[in-house]
């Protein structure tokens, strides 16, 4: 079993990426492989799961609370993440914020990209928006 931290989840949408905590890039998470009530998942919430291949790359299966997990944390983004709604022209987005939101319009736009072209275009957008000092 892989620990990790769930990064985001839309449970209207029923996927969403899991941080593997040794780091490497986010593993697929969809809400068919849950071992848990998704009504657990949020942001920050620390798993257990398994990596296999799927039709799309990468992805978590047999996903599950990792032991001493907390279930009563408020739902949203973990404590040590900075999350803005919206960023001045002197601030710089958080990392992890813009993956969220590059994530986001990648799974919007072109919905037929599998996990790993996801994860490659990721972080090529990632290098890009550090080259130009838009991201922190």
């Amino acid at each position: 079993m892989v620990a990790g931290r769930v990064v985001r989840f839309d449970g209207s949408r029923g996927y969403g990426f899991i941080a593997p905590d040794k780091g490497g890039e986010d593993v697929f998470l969809h809400v068919n492989d849950l071992l848990i009530p998704e009504s657990y998942i949020r942001t920050g919430l620390a798993v257990v799961f398994e990596i296999e291949d799927g039709d799309r790359g990468p992805k978590a299966s047999s996903v599950q609370l990792a032991p001493g997990a907390e279930l009563n944390a408020p739902a949203g983004p973990s404590a040590d993440r900075v999350v803005r709604t919206a960023v001045d022209d002197d601030e710089q987005l958080a990392a992890d914020d813009y993956l969220d939101d590059v994530t986001e319009a990648l799974l919007e736009s072109a919905p037929s990209l599998t996990g790993t072209q996801i994860l490659q275009v990721r972080s090529a957008m990632l290098q890009l928006a550090k080259s130009h000092g838009w991201i922190g």
